[in-house]
């Protein structure tokens, strides 16, 4: 199977096949979602609460997101890798923007960047893009403008906020994104942004109507508790499991069946 390349995307996208993608933060993750055959893998800034155990993704440092990304492109080769720009690794300035963006494609291996915003990051998308690198663009709830936005609330549920949602999907486009995430809003308002773009979307929690999905990996598998939002379905209980395991390999301990002499040398 060959990796997955922005032409890829702009296939299914035309063929109405959905585009599936999942997040990874190392290695052994990285070789596990390989295996199944993604689309994409985003290396998100979203390690920042699932793997620090920080409160939101605004604390999460470019060297710590290079080394996350490093590790995952590593194990991944079937799946197009998306390194996530981090806060403040883009806003400055169009050249920061550029110079981070291909620190991702220089120095972690990834295959193309992800970054939040609408309308006024456009420079910056057309610069990266102009610079060879591909870009994912995400709008919506960008969780990178969690002091602005008042919290995690859904985005564009009125008129006019769904207009400007449209707009800034549009200029994106425009600008050279090759697909657009659309994350926390109406379903009917992301299937309306999915018809006016021949770019893909992939949603989170944005309905069913997107060209694609994404979830944060954690979720999926039922490893982290701290936040659960509305739009995450769990697929395994993970979490349960290893507190079992470990509970009963403690016991075994304790109890002196571990090792036996199976795991012993003679």
């Amino acid at each position: 199977m060959p990796r997955a390349t922005i032409q890829h995307f702009r296939d299914k996208k035309q063929k109405g096949q959905k585009l599936t993608l999942i997040t990874a933060y190392d290695y052994t993750f990285g070789r596990i979602v390989d295996e199944v055959g993604f689309d994409g893998v985003l290396v998100g800034d979203s390690l920042a609460m699932v793997v620090q155990g920080l409160d939101n993704t605004l604390p999460v440092t470019m060297d710590e997101m290079l080394y996350h990304t490093r590790l995952v492109s590593r194990a991944v080769e079937k799946s197009m890798v998306i390194g996530d720009m981090p806060f403040m690794s883009y806003q400055v300035s169009v050249e920061d923007a550029v110079r981070n963006a291909a620190r991702f494609i220089k120095e972690s291996g990834a295959q193309a960047i992800k970054i939040e915003g609408g309308s006024e990051i456009v420079p910056q998308v057309r610069a990266i893009v102009r610079a060879e690198i591909p870009v994912m663009a995400h709008i919506g709830l960008t969780p990178q403008a969690i002091y602005r936005m008042g919290g995690y609330k859904v985005q564009g549920k009125t008129e006019e906020a769904g207009r400007i949602l449209i707009d800034d999907a549009k200029r994106l486009e425009d600008a050279g994104a090759f697909s657009i995430v659309l994350e926390a809003m109406p379903g009917a308002l992301a299937s309306q942004i999915t018809a006016s773009l021949s770019i893909a979307t992939i949603g989170i929690g944005a309905g069913a109507g997107c060209d694609g999905q994404i979830l944060v990996l954690h979720d999926v598998l039922g490893l982290f508790e701290r936040f659960v939002p509305k739009f995450v379905k769990r697929y395994a209980n993970l979490k349960g499991e290893t507190l079992n395991a470990l509970k009963q390999y403690k016991e075994e301990v304790e109890q002196g069946i571990f090792p036996s002499t199976k795991e012993s040398f003679s």
